[in-house]
């Protein structure tokens, strides 16, 4: 089996995210994110680190947390090769709209090197609210469990080592790779959003989990049986709190939506849907998962044992699975973060150059 350092990083895209942490440190003295800047400065660097791509997996569309994060992705990391889609629009919006969307918000970013395939679907979805942001002429995306496994397999042949999966979703594409291609299981690098100890409805499982428990299942299998390394979840239990929460009036959204950029005011609409349809404001579930499988020290984790019901349900058992569970965040420091990724004025490092020609665009920090 594949070993994996838990370094994931390409050493220059360490050092970038270092000099970020460290300067925007330093212009909030006495915050948290001033404490880590120190803690950076003092340390040592290690080299070199293995780059390896990454694969998003997405239930975009609905909330807008996870277009936030794909865009986050697509605009600073050069190595996002794959997007698949889960939970997909069925019959009464018609299947694969979620992976449409995403091919349209890459290709407004600039990011069609970027592949997407459609993927899982139960047959219809309660959380689905753009399609009319969805032009016409954005093409239907190739989809399906045979459609998933191929592109990811494009994606692992492409390189040798580990590959970093990010799973905003249920783990139902997961589970197929898991199943079906184990010799690229055993190389994926996987940090998702899902999964609760002390969940907020104690009578049923946390939503990532709960729309695919099958999958939840099969994927804790792999874990047991070695074909998965130890994931890392960042668990609901860390990330449901208005501390990450953006509404109409926060800061990131009042940028997004008097920015000129397109890619921009997508998101801005999007979120406008978003409040419409469902909730005032959305939590940053998924860039905060995003943050972790970056290597960016906002979320904490330890490992612990879990054992889940036939609902889905977790409960830590010494005797389950053992599993890399988030502990707490810092998330003034990750919100500063994020709003620096979705600064509309901020170079992307991952754009074609014809999107940084702009002299009003500066580097990051």
């Amino acid at each position: 089996m594949t070993s994996r350092p838990e370094g994931d990083l390409s050493i220059d895209q360490v050092r970038a995210h270092r000099k970020t942490m460290i300067d925007v440190g330093r212009r909030l003295p006495g915050s948290p994110l001033a404490e880590t800047a120190a803690q950076l400065r003092a340390a040592g660097l290690a080299e070199p680190l293995t780059r390896a791509p990454i694969i998003v997996d997405t239930d975009l569309g609905g909330d807008a947390d996870d277009a936030l994060a794909l865009v986050a992705a697509a605009r600073h990391q050069p190595d996002l090769a794959l997007v698949l889609t889960a939970d997909e629009t069925g019959p009464e919006q018609g299947y694969g709209q979620r992976a449409r969307f995403a091919r349209h918000l890459l290709d407004t970013v600039g990011r069609r090197d970027v592949a997407v395939a459609a993927g899982a679907t139960a047959g219809r979805t309660d959380y689905f609210c753009v399609a009319d942001l969805i032009p016409a002429s954005v093409p239907a995306v190739h989809g399906g469990r045979d459609a998933v496994l191929a592109a990811v397999a494009e994606v692992a042949g492409q390189s040798e080592g580990p590959i970093r999966w990010v799973g905003m979703a249920p783990l139902s594409n997961l589970a197929e790779v898991c199943d079906h291609l184990p010799e690229i299981a055993a190389r994926l690098q996987v940090t998702q959003m899902g999964g609760a100890i002390d969940y907020r409805r104690p009578e049923r499982a946390e939503h990532n989990i709960r729309l695919d428990v099958d999958a939840a299942r099969r994927v804790l299998t792999a874990v047991g049986d070695g074909r998965l390394a130890k994931p890392r979840f960042v668990i609901s239990d860390v990330t449901f709190t208005d501390q990450i929460a953006v509404h109409a009036a926060h800061p990131l959204h009042q940028r997004l939506a008097a920015a000129s950029e397109p890619w921009a005011r997508l998101l801005a609409d999007h979120l406008d849907r978003w409040y419409a349809a469902h909730h005032a404001s959305t939590l940053q579930h998924d860039a905060l998962t995003l943050s972790a499988a970056l290597g960016l020290p906002f979320v904490r984790a330890a490992t612990t044992r879990i054992a889940m019901d036939e609902s889905g349900r977790w409960t830590r058992d010494e005797d389950g699975t053992a599993l890399r569970l988030s502990r707490s965040a810092d998330y003034p420091a990750f919100m500063t973060w994020l709003a620096e990724a979705l600064d509309p004025t901020v170079e992307p490092a991952a754009a074609p150059a014809t999107a940084a020609a702009s002299s009003g665009v500066r580097r990051p920090a």
